[in-house]
């Protein structure tokens, strides 16, 4: 099966395309940067001989790296450029996932975001919860997203949606959103507050990806929530693994949210990525289990234990020099690939 994946400079791309190659298939490439793809997987001793060059808001260069394929996955997302970002995720989606359905591609693999059913209706995080309304350009783009593909499936498409959590993990070339936290956690000062993170382990969502690499099974929609902590168990988890007693901050749910206001404000007038919003601490406050069961039984898989991934997330930001010694304790060395 030849695979035509987006995304595969980023976290869940890479994986995504590890695990296809190492599951058999052929992938075919569609990235802005080629020039990126040696420094990212020379290390693993991989190398392309199908790359198409460009852009997924681009028609022309997503038709061309779709003919010949036989599955997809998207992956590809932007997530800094103000309004850029809405239009650009959203033409991603027509695109990819679109062109893709429209030239009776099976099976279209989908990246979407458990923040798109964000907050729910019970108590867990479902599948089939509405979708959410959102502040930033970011997840207003997501929530379009998972719009059109849900109208895609509606109509039969043959697109899997899957709804990744916090993702944690070796190797993020970046980094991102999530190893950004976990750097400045371990490195400056461990925020507590109400609620709790979901943490996925990026190896065990690319393997869902790849089990989903199935022909003939019509539409689908897997929640990949991973493990749940409150933040107290995770900064406790963290402070045991790397043996370290780590600077904490009690930050009430208010206090929060106020700050995520203040920031955002202060964004419209002076831009930059800290990753705090309005939306961020919502979400930090507030977020619920998943309700994972249904990806388990489907597949027979169990996440791995959260140790590990926390293990290996540590060890590799460690190594690729995000934090120093002192940050990472007692696991400075080398992370587990």
């Amino acid at each position: 099966m030849k695979v035509m994946v987006t995304g595969a400079t980023g976290f869940v791309g890479l994986h995504c395309v590890r695990q296809v190659l190492a599951a058999g298939h052929e992938v075919r490439l569609l990235v802005r940067t080629p020039s990126k793809l040696e420094r990212i997987y020379g290390p693993f001793g991989i190398a392309f001989d199908d790359v198409v060059e460009g852009d997924m808001a681009d028609p022309s260069c997503v038709k061309t790296a779709l003919e010949g394929c036989d599955a997809v996955i998207h992956a590809a997302a932007t997530f800094y450029g103000g309004d850029d970002v809405l239009a650009a995720n959203v033409a991603g989606v027509r695109n990819v996932v679109g062109g893709a359905s429209d030239l009776g591609i099976d099976p279209i693999i989908y990246f979407s975001t458990v923040g798109c059913v964000f907050p729910g209706t019970g108590e867990m995080l479902t599948v089939d919860d509405p979708i959410a309304s959102f502040s930033t350009t970011y997840g207003k783009s997501k929530a379009e997203g998972e719009r059109l593909v849900r109208e895609m499936q509606d109509r039969g498409a043959a697109i899997t949606s899957l709804y990744p959590s916090g993702i944690f993990g070796p190797d993020d070339p970046v980094p991102g959103e999530t190893s950004k936290g976990l750097r400045d956690s371990l490195a400056v000062v461990f925020p507590e507050t109400r609620g709790g993170v979901a943490i996925v382990d990026v190896r065990d969502l690319a393997s869902i990806a790849v089990r989903c690499l199935e022909p003939g099974r019509g539409p689908r929609r897997f929640m990949t929530g991973g493990h749940f902590l409150t933040w107290t168990q995770f900064a406790d988890l963290c402070s045991a693994l790397t043996g370290r007693k780590l600077r904490r901050v009690r930050i009430p749910g208010s206090l929060m949210l106020g700050l995520g206001l203040l920031l955002d404000q202060v964004r419209r007038i002076v831009p930059f990525n800290y990753p705090l919003t309005h939306e961020a601490a919502q979400y930090m406050i507030h977020l619920k289990p998943c309700d994972s069961r249904p990806v388990i039984d489907a597949f027979g898989i169990e996440f791995r234990p959260i140790e590990e991934t926390l293990v290996d997330s540590i060890r590799s930001l460690h190594e690729a020099g995000h934090i120093d010694d002192r940050a990472a304790g007692k696991l400075a060395g080398r992370g587990v690939r």
